[in-house]
């Protein structure tokens, strides 16, 4: 069973990265892009290029290569912090952030009819699972930064 999990889990991940190029082709972004504006929508409000590294797993260097982008794309714009004038804020474009939701909406049906098939304990494991696969690549992305491996 472990084999046909490694050979499933390793599809499942090529998938889903062909999917978010797909999506990020589709927007005409990078798909790091892609994902970035997927975490800064988590984010209760705006950021600094270095929350955005540590949310990417970027150096702060390709993480401000990142804003360039999205921001000359129009999804984010920066602005100083009204507290700490040193800082700045990158801060969603909400009318583009709307359009990058609505690409999202007509592709979410299909989703959410995969999981009308599972039961509520079944949604929790899988729940479960993904929290626990966030962790593990998280310490594996610094493993492979820090040379560990």
């Amino acid at each position: 069973m472990l084999h046909d999990l490694g050979a499933v889990s390793r599809r499942y991940m090529a998938s889903y990265a062909l999917f978010n190029q797909a999506l990020a082709d589709h927007l005409g972004l990078h798909p790091t892009d892609v994902q970035c504006l997927n975490l800064l929508g988590l984010e209760p409000g705006p950021v600094t290029t270095g929350r955005i590294a540590e949310l990417t797993g970027l150096t702060t260097g390709s993480a401000t290569r990142l804003v360039d982008r999205l921001e000359k794309a129009g999804y984010v714009t920066r602005r100083r912090d009204t507290e700490d004038r040193r800082k700045v804020l990158v801060e969603v474009v909400p009318g583009q952030m709307a359009e990058f939701g609505e690409v999202w909406g007509r592709l979410n049906g299909a989703w959410w009819e995969l999981f009308d098939e599972y039961a509520d304990d079944e949604i929790a494991f899988i729940a479960t699972h993904m929290r626990r696969t966030v962790d593990l690549s998280t310490a594996q992305i610094e493993r492979l930064r820090s040379g560990q491996i």
